[in-house]
Protein backbone atom coordinates (compact mmCIF):
# COMPACT_ATOMS: atom_id res chain seq x y z
CA UNK A 1 0.00 0.00 0.00
CA UNK A 2 1.40 3.32 -0.57
CA UNK A 3 1.75 5.48 2.26
CA UNK A 4 -0.72 8.43 0.98
CA UNK A 5 -3.39 5.88 1.15
CA UNK A 6 -2.78 6.31 5.19
CA UNK A 7 -3.22 9.69 5.44
CA UNK A 8 -4.40 10.32 9.12
CA UNK A 9 -7.24 13.23 8.53
CA UNK A 10 -8.49 9.99 5.88
CA UNK A 11 -8.54 7.05 8.10
CA UNK A 12 -9.96 9.29 10.46
CA UNK A 13 -12.71 10.02 8.92
CA UNK A 14 -13.16 6.70 7.63
CA UNK A 15 -13.46 5.35 10.83
CA UNK A 16 -15.81 8.03 12.22
CA UNK A 17 -18.28 7.32 9.15
CA UNK A 18 -18.00 3.53 10.29
CA UNK A 19 -18.73 4.16 14.07
CA UNK A 20 -22.08 3.09 14.24
CA UNK A 21 -21.76 -0.39 12.54
CA UNK A 22 -18.04 -0.95 13.69
CA UNK A 23 -18.57 -3.33 16.67
CA UNK A 24 -21.65 -5.09 14.31
CA UNK A 25 -19.19 -5.38 11.60
CA UNK A 26 -16.52 -6.78 13.67
CA UNK A 27 -18.72 -9.62 15.33
CA UNK A 28 -19.93 -10.53 11.89
CA UNK A 29 -17.02 -10.19 9.70
CA UNK A 30 -14.49 -12.60 12.23
CA UNK A 31 -17.37 -14.99 13.05
CA UNK A 32 -17.76 -13.63 16.44
CA UNK A 33 -13.65 -15.23 16.93
CA UNK A 34 -12.71 -11.39 17.93
CA UNK A 35 -13.94 -11.65 21.36
CA UNK A 36 -11.67 -14.67 21.68
CA UNK A 37 -9.01 -12.96 20.75
CA UNK A 38 -9.73 -10.02 22.71
CA UNK A 39 -9.31 -12.09 25.87
CA UNK A 40 -6.35 -13.80 24.73
CA UNK A 41 -4.71 -10.76 24.14
CA UNK A 42 -5.59 -9.44 27.76
CA UNK A 43 -4.36 -12.55 29.14
CA UNK A 44 -1.08 -11.14 27.85
CA UNK A 45 -0.76 -8.79 31.27
CA UNK A 46 -0.39 -9.89 35.02
CA UNK A 47 -3.20 -9.13 36.97
CA UNK A 48 -2.63 -5.39 38.80
CA UNK A 49 -5.53 -3.58 40.26
CA UNK A 50 -3.09 -0.62 40.11
CA UNK A 51 -1.83 -0.62 36.90
CA UNK A 52 -2.28 1.92 34.59
CA UNK A 53 -2.50 0.88 31.01
CA UNK A 54 -3.07 3.30 27.27
CA UNK A 55 -5.21 1.43 25.34
CA UNK A 56 -4.27 2.74 22.16
CA UNK A 57 -6.29 3.17 19.11
CA UNK A 58 -8.92 1.90 21.48
CA UNK A 59 -11.99 2.17 19.31
CA UNK A 60 -15.21 1.65 20.69
CA UNK A 61 -13.40 0.62 23.77
CA UNK A 62 -13.38 -3.27 23.92
CA UNK A 63 -10.47 -4.16 24.90
CA UNK A 64 -10.36 -1.16 27.38
CA UNK A 65 -13.95 -2.84 28.91
CA UNK A 66 -11.33 -6.31 28.77
CA UNK A 67 -8.84 -4.84 30.76
CA UNK A 68 -10.69 -3.20 33.12
CA UNK A 69 -13.18 -6.69 33.81
CA UNK A 70 -10.62 -8.88 34.32
CA UNK A 71 -8.37 -7.12 36.45
CA UNK A 72 -5.33 -5.94 34.90
CA UNK A 73 -6.03 -2.21 35.75
CA UNK A 74 -7.04 0.44 38.13
CA UNK A 75 -6.88 2.84 35.35
CA UNK A 76 -7.22 2.63 31.47
CA UNK A 77 -6.58 5.36 29.07
CA UNK A 78 -8.51 4.19 26.03
CA UNK A 79 -6.87 6.49 23.33
CA UNK A 80 -7.99 7.01 19.59
CA UNK A 81 -8.36 9.88 16.89
CA UNK A 82 -11.71 9.34 15.85
CA UNK A 83 -14.15 10.92 18.22
CA UNK A 84 -17.27 8.97 17.03
CA UNK A 85 -15.38 5.80 17.66
CA UNK A 86 -14.56 7.41 21.25
CA UNK A 87 -18.39 8.39 22.04
CA UNK A 88 -19.27 4.96 21.75
CA UNK A 89 -17.06 3.83 23.89
CA UNK A 90 -18.22 5.99 26.48
CA UNK A 91 -21.84 4.50 25.89
CA UNK A 92 -20.14 0.83 26.59
CA UNK A 93 -18.09 1.68 29.04
CA UNK A 94 -20.98 2.85 30.93
CA UNK A 95 -23.44 -0.10 29.92
CA UNK A 96 -20.58 -2.18 31.39
CA UNK A 97 -20.18 -0.49 34.72
CA UNK A 98 -16.33 0.56 33.98
CA UNK A 99 -16.62 4.08 33.86
CA UNK A 100 -14.50 4.66 36.96
CA UNK A 101 -11.65 2.73 35.56
CA UNK A 102 -11.64 3.60 31.98
CA UNK A 103 -11.16 6.71 30.62
CA UNK A 104 -11.42 8.65 27.19
CA UNK A 105 -8.56 10.57 25.31
CA UNK A 106 -8.73 11.72 21.48
CA UNK A 107 -5.31 11.46 20.62
CA UNK A 108 -2.68 11.04 17.68
CA UNK A 109 -0.50 7.41 18.50
CA UNK A 110 2.26 9.38 16.37
CA UNK A 111 2.15 12.30 19.32
CA UNK A 112 0.89 10.68 22.50
CA UNK A 113 0.46 13.52 25.11
CA UNK A 114 1.65 11.90 28.41
CA UNK A 115 4.89 11.84 29.69
CA UNK A 116 8.60 9.10 29.55
CA UNK A 117 7.35 6.08 30.96
CA UNK A 118 3.52 7.37 32.22
CA UNK A 119 2.00 3.79 31.63
CA UNK A 120 2.89 0.31 33.33
CA UNK A 121 1.45 -1.17 29.94
CA UNK A 122 0.08 -0.51 26.52
CA UNK A 123 -1.88 -2.32 24.42
CA UNK A 124 -3.10 -1.72 20.74
CA UNK A 125 -5.84 -4.01 19.29
CA UNK A 126 -6.18 -4.31 15.24
CA UNK A 127 -5.02 -0.67 15.21
CA UNK A 128 -1.48 -0.88 14.62
CA UNK A 129 -1.52 -1.57 11.19
CA UNK A 130 -3.15 1.76 10.68
CA UNK A 131 -0.50 4.00 11.51
CA UNK A 132 0.69 5.90 8.90
CA UNK A 133 4.47 5.40 10.78
CA UNK A 134 4.54 2.18 12.41
CA UNK A 135 8.08 2.96 13.18
CA UNK A 136 7.65 6.05 15.10
CA UNK A 137 4.57 4.60 16.26
CA UNK A 138 6.31 2.22 18.33
CA UNK A 139 9.09 4.13 19.09
CA UNK A 140 6.29 6.74 20.91
CA UNK A 141 4.38 3.28 22.69
CA UNK A 142 7.78 2.34 24.07
CA UNK A 143 8.51 6.43 25.42
CA UNK A 144 5.18 6.08 27.39
CA UNK A 145 6.00 3.09 28.66
CA UNK A 146 7.63 2.58 32.18
CA UNK A 147 11.35 0.50 32.60
CA UNK A 148 9.99 -3.02 32.39
CA UNK A 149 6.51 -1.99 31.38
CA UNK A 150 5.00 -4.75 28.72
CA UNK A 151 3.32 -3.79 25.25
CA UNK A 152 0.47 -6.32 23.93
CA UNK A 153 0.03 -5.79 20.36
CA UNK A 154 -3.64 -7.60 18.82
CA UNK A 155 -3.20 -7.69 14.95
CA UNK A 156 -4.07 -9.71 12.13
CA UNK A 157 -1.30 -11.84 10.45
CA UNK A 158 -0.67 -14.46 7.93
CA UNK A 159 -1.87 -18.22 8.01
CA UNK A 160 0.88 -20.34 8.24
CA UNK A 161 -0.72 -23.19 5.85
CA UNK A 162 -1.33 -22.68 2.09
CA UNK A 163 -5.01 -23.95 1.92
CA UNK A 164 -5.55 -21.63 4.46
CA UNK A 165 -3.90 -18.40 3.39
CA UNK A 166 -5.10 -18.98 -0.01
CA UNK A 167 -9.04 -19.28 1.18
CA UNK A 168 -8.21 -15.84 3.67
CA UNK A 169 -7.10 -13.99 0.47
CA UNK A 170 -9.79 -14.64 -1.14
CA UNK A 171 -12.29 -13.66 1.77
CA UNK A 172 -10.20 -10.13 1.90
CA UNK A 173 -10.30 -9.74 -1.82
CA UNK A 174 -13.64 -10.54 -2.16
CA UNK A 175 -16.20 -11.06 0.79
CA UNK A 176 -15.01 -9.15 3.56
CA UNK A 177 -15.24 -5.55 1.24
CA UNK A 178 -18.67 -6.72 0.04
CA UNK A 179 -19.97 -7.64 3.31
CA UNK A 180 -18.35 -4.89 5.64
CA UNK A 181 -18.89 -1.75 2.98
CA UNK A 182 -23.04 -3.01 2.23
CA UNK A 183 -23.96 -3.48 5.78
CA UNK A 184 -21.43 -0.20 6.97
CA UNK A 185 -23.26 1.47 3.88
CA UNK A 186 -20.27 3.29 3.13
CA UNK A 187 -18.29 2.23 -0.25
CA UNK A 188 -14.60 1.71 0.64
CA UNK A 189 -13.76 1.49 4.03
CA UNK A 190 -13.60 -2.31 4.14
CA UNK A 191 -11.96 -2.78 1.04
CA UNK A 192 -9.30 -0.39 2.75
CA UNK A 193 -9.40 -2.45 5.78
CA UNK A 194 -8.81 -5.64 3.56
CA UNK A 195 -6.18 -3.87 1.88
CA UNK A 196 -4.05 -2.86 5.13
CA UNK A 197 -5.03 -6.45 6.86
CA UNK A 198 -3.30 -8.18 3.30
CA UNK A 199 -0.38 -5.88 3.44
CA UNK A 200 0.55 -6.02 6.84
CA UNK A 201 3.42 -8.07 7.93
CA UNK A 202 3.53 -11.32 9.18
CA UNK A 203 4.46 -12.14 13.21
CA UNK A 204 8.22 -12.85 12.73
CA UNK A 205 8.54 -9.44 10.65
CA UNK A 206 6.34 -7.76 13.10
CA UNK A 207 8.71 -9.05 15.81
CA UNK A 208 11.78 -7.70 14.11
CA UNK A 209 10.19 -4.26 14.07
CA UNK A 210 9.42 -3.79 17.74
CA UNK A 211 13.04 -4.74 18.47
CA UNK A 212 14.11 -2.03 16.26
CA UNK A 213 12.25 -0.05 18.03
CA UNK A 214 13.72 -0.57 21.17
CA UNK A 215 12.05 -3.15 22.81
CA UNK A 216 14.09 -5.54 24.69
CA UNK A 217 12.03 -8.73 24.14
CA UNK A 218 9.17 -10.17 22.16
CA UNK A 219 7.26 -13.00 22.03
CA UNK A 220 3.89 -13.80 19.83
CA UNK A 221 1.43 -16.32 19.81
CA UNK A 222 -0.37 -16.87 16.13
CA UNK A 223 -4.66 -17.91 16.91
CA UNK A 224 -6.90 -19.36 14.92
CA UNK A 225 -4.20 -21.14 11.97
CA UNK A 226 -2.49 -17.65 12.24
CA UNK A 227 -5.01 -15.21 11.16
CA UNK A 228 -4.64 -13.17 13.43
CA UNK A 229 -1.07 -12.86 16.12
CA UNK A 230 -0.62 -11.77 19.61
CA UNK A 231 2.70 -10.18 20.15
CA UNK A 232 3.88 -9.22 23.95
CA UNK A 233 7.32 -7.48 24.43
CA UNK A 234 8.71 -5.68 27.40
CA UNK A 235 10.41 -2.24 27.42
CA UNK A 236 13.92 -2.59 27.95
CA UNK A 237 17.23 -0.15 27.82
CA UNK A 238 18.60 -1.59 25.01
CA UNK A 239 17.64 -3.61 22.16
CA UNK A 240 18.53 -7.39 22.72
CA UNK A 241 16.64 -10.60 24.22
CA UNK A 242 14.81 -13.48 21.76
CA UNK A 243 12.17 -13.80 19.55
CA UNK A 244 9.82 -17.05 20.34
CA UNK A 245 6.60 -18.55 18.86
CA UNK A 246 3.61 -20.19 19.55
CA UNK A 247 0.68 -21.26 16.93
CA UNK A 248 -2.76 -22.42 18.64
Amino acid sequence: MNEPQKDPERVRRMFGGIARRYDLLNHLLSANLDRGWRRRAVAGLPKDPQARVLDLCGGTGDLSIELALRGRAGLVVCCDFARPMLARAAEKFRRAGVSDRCSLLEGDALALPFDDGAFDAVTIGFGIRNLADLDLGLREMRRVLRPGGILVVLEFSVPRTPVLAGLYRGYLRRLLPRIGDGVARRRGPYGYLAETIAEFPDAPTLAGRIHAAGFAACDWQLLTGGIVAVHRASRGPENGGSDRSEQQ
